[in-house]
Formats: structure tokens, C-alpha cells, sequence
């Protein structure tokens, strides 16, 4: 079969270069295009990847005019939903890093501008493709803990400008350098720690509860001197059955990647019959019943092919004809986004609000 050819929109976002690298790694696609208005910003994936001048762009439509299969898009948040109505006409399958959208209102003029193409969008969440986090998805559905009643996440990073594509590394130093301009710590940019981590929970609790949207939501952050975002966000939300928390951090003490910090950053789930721990990377889930309270360690499900990064999945479903399913759906991706935008409602008018329509 003919290549999928895929364009990397905006370099904005350090996951550009990591989807880059699942294309090229992919032996039925490949980058037939990559954009964005400032040249440098290419630069590291240009040498990583050899790719040709002629692939190179710093204006939209000519790199479109290349006839990708597959956008991925990378731009700050605050630009989701521009990027996503400017690719739409381009007949494109859309494949936007998380977070979803800036608010619920730039998430629906996403999905308004990709309804009528007959093209797929897909917001990819990297924590969807964890082996411990698809394990425990899997143990929740078999009813190994009966009905699940509470979900409780913490997670987060020592800072989004620790670490570049591939987790490379930055000095604290250059951090520090790096701050004053950069996006992540800006809030019209949609910069912040509860916009950067708080959709992973909201969109795989939303998974893991199968869908169900809390009644209300209450949501604190931190307010430091000289930083206009969050850098930590606790968020309760009500359900029908109880109560979960999620818990956004930038400033863990080490990268939950490299080594583990207490906080443990992962979901911790309680059902009627269990409760289950699944640690971010973790080769086991930690279980316990009524029947075995003792914690068990369960190993992990190994991903199958199809299934174990947001590329290959997209690819998938795009060859196989299936519906973009999961955390991936934008469906459920914007009952998430109505939590986020509840949470940063309530943190602003320091209230518990009733969820957002």
C-alpha cells in the first residue's frame, strides 16, 4: 500500500518531535511536510529526522499542498481551534496533541469545523498508551473491583520546560532563562499546570467511568508571586456516587519518567469490591479485593501493534475504517473539557460550581 503522508503543523508543543519520530518509525507513513512560521523552531527535527528542504515549510497552505493524509497539530493551546479551522478545508485527518482546546467553546468550534468533512480528529493523551493505564481499564471492565466510585490522580512534572523531544534534559539554569517568554507560563496562551495535566485525569477518568459526567466541581491553585498560571491545581468533582479528586503538579521532585516522586503520579482507583494503584510507567497495577485484601502486584497487558502509541492507533482506525475510540474521542474529550473549564472556573472564583455545560 501507498504511504500515509503526514504534515507536523506548528512546533509549539515538545511532543512534536516524539509524533515525528512514531511516523518515521512506522513502516506505512511518512513526513511529506512540516510547518511553522519560525524556521528554528523546525530546526531539531529537521536534523533528527533528515528531512529534506523541500519538505520544509513556514507557510501553511504550501506545506498542505504537499496532500497529507494526516495533520498532527502542536500549536499552544490558545491556538487549537484556529489551526483546526484552517486545516479542515484542507480535506485532512486532524491529529491534535493534548490538551484538547484553550475552553469548551474553542473544543465545539473544533468539532464544528471537522463535521462536515468527512475526516476523523483524534486528541491524542500520551498517559492513554501506558501499559499500567490500559491494565487497569482492562481490570475495571471485568468487574474485578466491582462499580468504580472513585478515581484519584496526581500528576505532573518537574516543569514542561525540563525536558525537550525525546525527554531531553534542560538545565535548571536554562529553564529559568526560558521562562519570561515562553508559552507554557503564559495564561492567554493557555499556559499552567491544570490546563497542561488537568485533561489527562479529567479525560481518562471520564474513560474509566464510562463516560459519566460529575455534578459539580471544586477546584484551588497555587497564586505565586511573579507567575500569572498555576503551577499546582487540586480539583474535587461530585459524582452520582461519590466524590473524585485530581491533582495537577509542575514542580514534582523528580520526573515521574525518570524516577518516581512522592507523591506517586498515577491514578489510584476504588471501586464497591477493590481498589487498584496504576503508577504512571509502572510494569504492574497493584490490586486488592474483598475476597484477597492483601495488595497483589498484577503484571501489566503488553500493547498489541495497532495500539501502542496515538500514530500508530490513528493509522489504525483510519485503514481499518473504525471510529476514533477511547480517550482519543473527541466526544468524550469534550466532557473532560468541560471539567477543566469548571475547575479553572471555580479556582478563579474560589466557589464549587455545578459542571459547565
Amino acid at each position: 500500500m501507498a504511504k500515509w503522508k503526514i504534515a507536523g503543523i506548528r512546533f509549539d508543543h515538545m511532543h512534536m518531535g516524539d509524533l515525528l519520530r512514531m511516523v518515521t518509525d512506522h513502516p506505512d507513513a511518512e513526513i511529506c511536510g512540516i510547518y511553522d512560521p519560525d524556521p528554528q523552531k523546525m530546526a531539531a527535527a529537521i536534523a533528527a529526522f533528515g528531512i529534506p528542504p523541500d519538505r520544509v515549510f513556514t507557510d501553511l497552505d504550501a506545506c498542505m499542498a504537499t496532500g497529507p493524509d494526516l495533520a498532527i497539530l502542536c500549536a499552544t493551546t490558545a491556538d487549537h481551534a484556529e489551526y483546526t479551522e484552517r486545516l479542515a478545508p484542507h480535506g485532512v485527518h486532524v491529529f491534535v496533541e493534548k490538551p484538547f482546546a484553550a475552553n469548551v467553546a474553542d473544543a465545539r468550534r473544533m468539532i464544528a469545523a471537522m463535521a462536515d468533512t468527512g475526516k476523523l480528529m483524534a486528541i491524542n493523551w500520551p498517559l492513554a498508551w501506558v501499559e499500567s493505564h490500559v491494565t487497569a481499564k482492562r481490570l475495571i471492565e471485568s468487574g474485578t473491583i466491582g462499580d468504580l466510585v472513585e478515581v484519584h490522580f496526581y500528576d505532573g512534572n518537574r516543569g514542561p520546560l525540563y525536558h525537550l523531544a525525546d525527554k531531553v534534559e534542560v538545565s535548571p539554569a536554562e529553564v529559568e532563562r526560558q521562562k519570561p517568554d515562553s508559552w507554557w507560563y503564559k495564561k492567554a496562551a493557555g499556559g499552567g499546570s491544570l490546563l497542561d495535566y488537568l485533561g489527562y485525569g479529567a479525560t481518562l477518568g471520564t474513560w474509566y467511568m464510562d463516560g459519566a459526567a460529575p455534578i459539580e466541581v471544586t477546584c484551588v491553585v497555587d497564586e505565586t508571586t511573579g507567575i500569572e498560571v498555576d503551577q499546582h491545581s487540586i480539583t474535587v468533582c461530585r459524582y452520582a456516587q461519590g466524590l473524585s479528586k485530581m491533582e495537577t503538579r509542575w514542580g514534582t521532585f523528580t520526573d515521574p519518567w525518570t524516577i518516581q516522586p512522592q507523591p506517586t503520579c498515577g491514578f489510584v482507583f476504588v471501586g464497591t469490591d477493590g481498589t487498584i494503584a496504576s503508577a504512571d510507567y509502572a510494569d504492574h497495577v497493584t490490586l486488592q479485593t474483598r475476597a484477597v485484601p492483601d495488595l497483589t502486584k498484577i503484571p501489566v497487558d503488553p500493547l498489541p501493534p495497532g495500539r501502542r502509541n496515538g500514530i500508530e492507533y490513528v493509522l489504525d482506525c483510519l485503514g481499518s475504517g473504525t471510529a476514533i475510540g477511547g480517550p482519543l474521542d473527541p466526544a468524550l474529550c469534550l466532557t473532560a473539557q468541560r471539567i477543566v473549564d469548571t475547575a479553572a472556573a471555580s479556582a478563579a472564583e474560589k466557589r464549587t460550581l455545578a459542571l459547565l455545560p
